[in-house]
């Protein structure tokens, strides 16, 4: 008992230190993506307003500087995220085999390029694409005054919604790899995975056509995708027993 105890311990012992080391590299980083946090902004409004839709706005003395400190903790975690990474691989590594190292790593490598994929694909055609679509409702009558505190939590929530959903190749391959379902079967129920994915993509993004059509279709590609890596998984699997 007093073994295991010890053990407990010291897993949460490093633990501790693993979170406070990773919390130390985005304290260490934040002044700089503070620094880095208003051309961001103006970079990201530069790149998805198109003339149509206007200027965007402030409504109070206090909300550019609030506006800037969310998007500099934004910066911070992403600067921060290959130290962050490593710090978890080291912790998980001790009670890995040889051959779970190597998948970890590959699943960790791989389910990266897809969030961050998914964020670079929102940031360069969605926003500007919804942007324009919004200001395709204007007229002399009728113009919008945007605020940026409103556009920014929009354009956050939608990288957040696009890295989740370019997600979908790792499901599918977790879901094959643990023996939940076979790629054959999760390949008839094609239907019912479209629907689901309509849902999510309804669910993650603004009330609107466009976002939603623009975030179901990329996620059901990553779907086939998931599906052609996980029918060779499966093969190389048979193949080696």
């Amino acid at each position: 008992m007093d073994d295991a105890e010890n053990t407990l311990v010291g897993h949460l012992e490093a633990l501790r230190w693993t979170l406070l080391r990773i919390i130390f590299a985005v304290a260490l980083l934040y002044p700089i993506a503070f620094f880095l946090s208003p051309h961001a902004i103006n970079l990201l409004v530069r790149w998805s307003f198109p003339p149509e839709v206007g200027r965007l706005y402030y409504f109070a003395p206090m909300e550019v500087f609030w506006v800037q400190l969310k998007m500099a903790l934004m910066l911070a975690l992403a600067l921060s995220y290959p130290w962050d990474v490593l710090q978890i691989w080291r912790f998980l590594r001790p009670a890995l085999y040889k051959e779970e190292r190597r998948m970890l790593g590959g699943w960790i490598v791989f389910a990266s390029v897809l969030f961050f994929g998914g964020m670079a694909f929102c940031v360069a055609l969605i926003l500007p694409l919804l942007m324009r679509f919004s200001g395709g409702f204007a007229t002399p009558e009728l113009q919008p005054i945007l605020g940026l505190a409103n556009f920014l939590n929009l354009a956050g929530w939608l990288m957040l919604a696009f890295g989740a959903m370019f997600q979908t190749p790792i499901l599918v391959l977790l879901a094959v790899q643990f023996g939940v379902i076979s790629a054959d079967s999760l390949r008839r129920k094609r239907p019912y995975v479209m629907t689901v994915i309509l849902f999510a993509a309804a669910v993650l993004t603004p009330p609107d056509v466009v976002s939603q059509v623009m975030l179901a279709i990329p996620s059901w590609l990553l779907f086939e995708l998931g599906l052609i890596l996980a029918k060779q998984m499966e093969k190389k699997r048979n193949e080696q027993t």
